[in-house]
């Protein structure tokens, strides 16, 4: 035996920082014993050098491990099967005899024959991103030397059970790197105990703490065969409690074990802990989640001596909160949900959308919040936000709207004092209306497109330190851009005229949505243009079958150099450089810098140039956007012809005309400032990169991809020291890992509240999803839920399923006849899309990827906002 290998250690010894030796309940039961006011049951661990000395003993386990590891994820059998060769393989290893005797000894401090309980302590256990609990075995009351030592074995073995390999498996963990140690602790027999949450496991609010309690052993909680008692606390107070029937309790056996026995009638009913005792364990939590510096799931027992805490592991399924240095009460409301992308990002694509947004942003779970806390706590700001969430989104509305029926938790602010009177002249004028003029955008447009090609131009040469004192420049330049108020005016001309349609359209015709018919085939859309340029791209494909079998077989991104080689090729390849000329910048989550551009990884527009070639005729762009255009001047006709007919229609259909001219002069350029904004993270992008590629030639990073880890001051900083800290770019990458997992809230709390909203309506058939309405029409189809959209497999008449839509999934709307989505809003780019191309849509469908199964046939109400399931 190794000088430096201990195969048993005492939980007063373990530090906190040793989930390698003893694994992660037994680096936090080390840390639970010397927090003040905390027992633990006396114990100790076997290490994992123990697990790795015996495992040694038969190389077909590293046979069996490596072949597990490199199963496909799908193989369910073929890890059952593995999995319990595995277990057989470990259960059946002797123990050497030097590793039997130090258990032995150290079971004789405990007492002679003395109850234990013999726990798994796995090294990938409750972890700050996975806590595995119930995924290895425990077992109690284990009474002798020889059952503990057999016991033993089998913590081991259960390291491999299939639960424990599918939740590896589900974390991305290898289960090469995994070993297991064993706890063994002194068996407590409880008059009561359970479970204690330091932050509320449902909502996430951190100021509440969550007791569930039972009589005897935590096991008949764990294994469900009784509902426990629920303490509910907040602030030094129990303010509610459910008090259970608990009819049976687990207790130990005389001769070891456990069972099942009945409780007492009398008792039954009876609470399992006093009120006192719940604000008691409280107390200790809190001092238990101040150690660990983050919410706690607690198991606890209660004996004649009080309290004594057996595990304690973070609670891995709360949102985090943004930090607030005032330590004062905030409402967060999503960026995400806003801007369609509701994935985590990566810290430089954070800290590049902090410094290029209009207003400061917040991060959590690799999210970004605005702080509307100032807004909602006074009546004018709130009434504005309100309003525009309303429109936006009305799920982030009801979640403000929740959090503001919080009473106290935001103290209104003093209104502003009334304006001083105003200094002697001439008040200015209010500004003059932006005319209908189709030149006001084309003057955008070409201003824009300048300023992106003069970007590019004085980027080019610039680097080291000075491209970043550059780019600090460029985002002060994009930000003026879009703070211009003409830019600003011609966005909001469009939707309210849209708005404007809307209303009074309803309000004169009793007709719903009246603007998306209307607003087909407007001009100077980016987004629908895109689509419908990848038509263009098939019909270059379509009349050559050597092209589309080499397009079917393409597997890598550099598939464009052997085309032109194809028969007919040359013309495909034309047409495809084309299109990322115009296009490339974009990709799905394009807000990220960090992600990869179509024009880095053009294999990903190859299935949608495919299903194009297969779905539509030769022309189909064409025929596809005259058609709208006819459909929305029809429709401009009927609506002015029944206008006319009403009193005052003649001015009624005056000013409604000029309102259709309005907002098809302006509805398109809604699309065009984020194109913009993409261009420009496109040339801020490639030159990043080159700068990351120069660090990988310095040695100072293993790979570029590296930087997507660092922040924008942190790249900075490695660029101008040719140092970078490789710990902290493997800690950020976990932390994305783990980022990966989390849903976030549309709206979050200070307190850790996480609100989605929801609706709150009556007017839709039974077992009907509700959402918003954006875009008229009713559609019935398969639906085909699509998570990413390099695998989506669509068919004409196909119903589009998905989370969310940016722009960059613009090029599948041609094809599909509606859409619906589990985030979005009216004026959002896949709500602007579906209504160009005439899709019925319905957005903002909570859990719409879930509910609905692929394949599955669903009838899509755009115009009421609720989806039928009919299959």
């Amino acid at each position: 035996m190794r000088a430096d290998v201990q195969y048993v250690r005492h939980l007063e010894q373990i530090e906190e920082t040793q989930t390698a030796v003893v694994g992660g309940k037994g680096a936090h039961l080390g840390a639970l014993t010397r927090i003040d006011g905390v027992r633990v049951p006396a114990g100790f661990c076997v290490t994992t050098d123990a697990f790795r000395r015996v495992v040694a003993q038969a190389p077909a386990i590293g046979t069996q491990l490596s072949r597990l590891s490199l199963l496909d994820p799908g193989d369910r059998d073929g890890a059952r099967t593995l999995s319990a060769e595995i277990r057989r393989s470990i259960e059946e290893l002797p123990l050497p005899d030097d590793l039997a005797a130090e258990i032995t000894r150290a079971l004789a401090g405990l007492g002679a024959d003395a109850a234990c309980a013999v726990r798994s302590s796995a090294t990938a256990e409750d972890l700050p991103t996975a806590s595995f609990a119930g995924q290895q075995d425990t077992y109690l009351n284990v009474i002798g030397a020889e059952a503990v030592l057999r016991h033993v074995s089998r913590c081991w073995a259960s390291l491999f059970t299939e639960r424990a390999v599918a939740y590896r498996r589900h974390n991305g963990i290898d289960h090469r790197t995994v070993h297991m140690a064993v706890v063994v602790q002194r068996m407590v027999f409880p008059a009561a105990s359970g479970i204690l949450f330091t932050a509320d496991p449902v909502t996430g609010n951190r100021k509440v703490a969550k007791v569930d309690a039972g009589f005897g052993l935590g096991e008949a909680l764990v294994s469900g065969i009784v509902n426990p008692d629920v303490f509910t606390v907040r602030d030094g107070e129990v303010v509610a409690e459910t008090i259970a029937a608990k009819e049976r309790a687990v207790q130990p056996l005389t001769g070891g074990g456990v069972r099942e026995v009945p409780v007492d009638a009398l008792r039954r009913e009876q609470p399992s802990l006093t009120r006192p005792q719940v604000l008691r364990l409280v107390e200790l939590g809190r001092r238990i989640e101040a150690r660990f510096g983050r919410p706690q799931d607690i198991e606890w027992c209660l004996d004649d001596d009080g309290f004594q805490i057996v595990q304690s592991r973070p609670v891995t399924t709360l949102f985090p909160v943004p930090y607030a240095a005032d330590g004062g009460n905030h409402v967060y409301m999503s960026v995400g949900h806003q801007q369609m992308m509701t994935d985590p990002m990566k810290a430089l694509g954070l800290s590049m959308w902090q410094l290029t947004a209009m207003v400061p942003m917040h991060e959590a779970g690799g999210r970004l919040f605005v702080d509307v806390t100032e807004r909602l706590a006074s009546a004018a700001g709130r009434a504005a936000l309100l309003d525009t969430a309303n429109t936006s989104d009305p799920l982030t509305r009801d979640a403000l709207e929740t959090v503001l029926g919080h009473e106290g938790f935001l103290p209104p602010l003093p209104e502003a004092p009334d304006a001083a009177p105003a200094a002697p002249g001439p008040t200015p004028p209010a500004p003059e209306p932006l005319p209908t003029d189709p030149a006001i955008v084309a003057g955008l447009i070409e201003r824009s497109e300048a300023a992106v090609a003069a970007l590019a131009r004085d980027i080019a040469t610039r680097s080291g330190p000075a491209l970043f004192d550059f780019l600090l420049e460029a985002f002060e330049e994009q930000k003026r851009e879009l703070r211009d108020p003409l830019n600003f005016q011609a966005i909001m001309a469009g939707m309210e005229a849209t708005w404007w349609l809307n209303d009074k359209l309803r309000q004169w015709l009793g007709e719903k949505n009246a603007a998306d018919t209307l607003t087909l085939s407007a001009p100077d859309n980016i987004t629908s243009e895109m689509g419908l340029a990848l038509l263009d791209v098939a019909d270059a494909v379509r009349p050559h079958p050597e092209v589309i079998a080499y397009l079917r077989g393409v597997e890598d991104d550099d598939f464009l150099d052997g085309l032109a080689d194809v028969p007919g090729g040359a013309g495909a390849r034309d047409a495809v450089l084309r299109y990322l000329d115009r296009y490339g910048m974009r990709c799905v989550g394009e807000i990220d810098i960090t992600r990869p551009r179509w024009s880095e990884r053009p294999s990903e527009l190859v299935p949608v140039i495919l299903d194009n070639v297969r779905n539509f005729e030769p022309g189909a762009a064409g025929r596809r956007f005259e058609q709208g255009r006819q459909e929305a001047l029809k429709k401009e006709q009927d609506v002015l012809t029944r206008l006319r007919a009403l009193p005052d229609g003649a001015e009624k259909a005056d000013e409604t005309k000029r309102m259709i001219d309005r907002v098809r002069t302006f509805i398109g350029y809604r699309e065009y400032p984020k194109y913009a904004i993409v261009r420009r993270y496109h040339v801020y992008r490639q030159a990043l990169l080159r700068e990351a590629d120069r660090l990988v030639g310095a040695g100072v990073l293993r790979e570029r991809d590296d930087v997507f880890h660092l922040t924008f001051q942190e790249f900075r900083e490695a660029v101008r020291t040719r140092r970078v800290d490789d710990g902290l770019i493997r800690r950020r990458e976990e932390e994305y890992r783990s980022h990966r997992a989390l849903t976030p809230p549309r709206v979050l709390t200070s307190d850790g509240e996480a609100v989605s909203g929801s609706y709150r309506r009556d007017d839709v058939p039974d077992g009907a999803l509700v959402g918003l309405p954006v875009s008229a029409g009713t559609v019935e189809g398969r639906a085909r839920v699509v998570l990413d959209m390099r695998e989506a497999d669509l068919a004409a008449g196909d119903i589009l399923v998905t989370a969310f839509t940016d722009p960059s999934w613009s090029p599948l709307f041609v094809g599909i006849a509606g859409l619906v989505t589990e985030v979005g809003g009216l004026m959002t780019h896949g709500a602007v899309v579906a209504r160009e191309y005439g899709l019925p849509a319905v957005v903002a469908v909570e859990g719409a990827t879930r509910l609905i199964e692929d394949g599955q046939r669903v009838r899509v109400h755009g115009t009421d906002g609720y989806i039928e399931l009919l299959s």
